[in-house]
């Protein structure tokens, strides 16, 4: 990338609004790194959550079209099924598997594992995509915040449960997250939102800077088994969840939203590219590796990441 390009670049990231647009899509897609060539995932496996609608379902395309097998993770069966027809009618010869798991449900998580780990000795591709914006403060059967057990707990414990499919591969995991993470800090503290008024925003904030640093960790206890691991922001992308849970806003920016195909475009060049998509920890969106901070008061102390990881491995029951 020119020094003229990346400074463009970098200009529409720290605008916001025409970067994580149709704009900065429409812009940065001159420029970006090429596309993985047709059948750049032949014979590989993907696990996707979330995989029933908007991103999830737009990622699922885009990586069977790539020639991917993808299990589609999903928490209701017939919306699943009605999916699958989705993408197997723009996608005929697509490998498509159905998959019921429950990514906030610690035994759901559990369950889905261990069948997968039967049926299958390698994973390529593990994608975190599975996403929640509630109005209001519910705990899950396992006693944790809807948004923390979805975005953080299920994700970890899923991870470390196919680790070793994942090492036999030399796989790579990516977490879908949000730009909304540059404007929360690490929150050990009260990581259930237990305490003062409760905010789904504020909730889902907080739990995607929490994925962008446990990708980080991710990255050094994998780098071992040769396992790659990314988290990525899609951008502003209209979606059913989007539409669902801030009406406000997708009414408002409706004209510049992108499609989700356009917001899953960096989870598939992800897990499909070569270099640079090897490098290890890193935080994307549009294809290029970005900051994790935009200001200061949002940087983590090393003691906060290590309570995080602590935090994690005691609720879940996994010490990877």
């Amino acid at each position: 990338m020119s020094l003229g390009t990346r400074v463009l670049d970098t200009a529409l990231d720290r605008a916001v609004v025409p970067g994580y647009t149709r704009i900065g899509y429409s812009v940065r897609s001159r420029f970006w790194p090429a596309d993985p060539p047709c059948g750049a995932l032949e014979g590989s496996t993907v696990v996707i959550t979330g995989a029933n609608s908007g991103l999830g379902k737009a990622a699922v395309a885009g990586l069977a079209k790539l020639g991917a097998t993808v299990h589609m993770v999903v928490r209701d069966p017939e919306k699943g099924a009605a999916a699958r027809a989705e993408v197997q009618a723009v996608a005929p010869e697509a490998h498509l598997e159905l998959e019921t798991c429950d990514i906030a449900d610690l035994t759901s998580v559990r369950r889905f594992a261990e069948d997968f780990l039967e049926r299958h000795g390698s994973l390529d591709v593990l994608v975190h995509n599975a996403g929640t914006l509630p109005p209001e403060r519910r705990e899950t059967a396992d006693g944790n915040e809807i948004t923390l057990a979805t975005h953080v707990f299920g994700p970890f414990l899923l991870t470390a449960l196919l680790r070793p499919a994942l090492a036999a591969a030399h796989g790579r995991v990516i977490f879908v997250t949000s730009g909304g993470m540059y404007t929360a800090g690490l929150r050990v503290d009260d990581p259930q939102y237990a305490e003062g008024g409760y905010s789904g925003t504020r909730a889902y904030a907080r739990t995607k800077r929490m994925q962008v640093v446990l990708a980080e960790q991710w990255a050094a206890h994998l780098d071992a088994d040769g396992v790659v691991v990314h988290s990525m922001h899609p951008g502003w992308a209209d979606t059913p969840g989007v539409a669902a849970s801030l009406p406000g806003f997708n009414r408002i920016m409706a004209p510049l939203l992108r499609s989700p195909d356009q917001g899953a475009d960096t989870v598939v060049w992800l897990a499909a590219a070569d270099e640079p998509a090897r490098m290890t920890g890193r935080f994307w969106h549009d294809r290029r590796d970005r900051p994790t901070h935009i200001t200061p008061w949002t940087r983590e102390k090393p003691e906060q990441r290590a309570a995080l990881w602590d935090l994690c491995v005691a609720r879940t029951g996994v010490d990877p």
